[in-house]
């Protein structure tokens, strides 16, 4: 006989919808929304002794400049933004700009970016894009714990 997934006793560790967290309130959800897609998200509250990550697609310009404004942690932090081109994976088909301690930098190919623990990043700010965007922010923490972020008006 067969189990189903639900019932085996590893289903808590997979997580097939999304459940956002208390710290994305209603006006950034709305705010999202307008361009980007929220698919599934990850941290102790969701299964527990996991760190947090989210996913989504980006499908066009922010409808705000900038779209995350400068902050830090104390945690390392993992950004990605891939095109969604399989035939050209490296092509973005789109325009972002990212600070990093300071400095600008211009993303217009598929990328990996390391943020250290109490390196100050961002604003970020999308400026074009031609085709949707898969992007991901993994933290090394079990809660993002983002109150610069997420407590701004949109």
């Amino acid at each position: 006989m067969t189990t189903s997934n639900d019932e085996k006793k590893t289903a808590k560790y997979i997580v097939r919808k999304l459940n956002e967290p208390a710290i994305i309130g209603d006006d950034i959800k709305e705010m999202y929304s307008k361009f980007a897609k929220r698919i599934l998200w990850i941290d102790d509250n969701e299964v527990p002794g996991a760190f947090q990550m989210n996913t989504a697609w980006w499908k066009k310009a922010q409808p705000r400049d900038p779209l995350f404004p400068e902050h830090v942690h104390e945690y390392d932090e993992l950004i990605g933004f891939f095109g969604s081109d399989p035939e050209d994976p490296y092509n973005l088909g789109a325009v972002i700009e990212l600070d990093l301690d300071g400095e600008t930098n211009r993303i217009e190919s598929s990328s990996l970016i390391f943020v250290p623990g109490g390196m100050k990043h961002n604003p970020l700010r999308l400026l074009k894009v031609d085709r949707p965007i898969f992007h991901f922010s993994v933290v090394m923490s079990p809660e993002y714990s983002g109150e610069t972020v997420y407590n701004i008006k949109a």
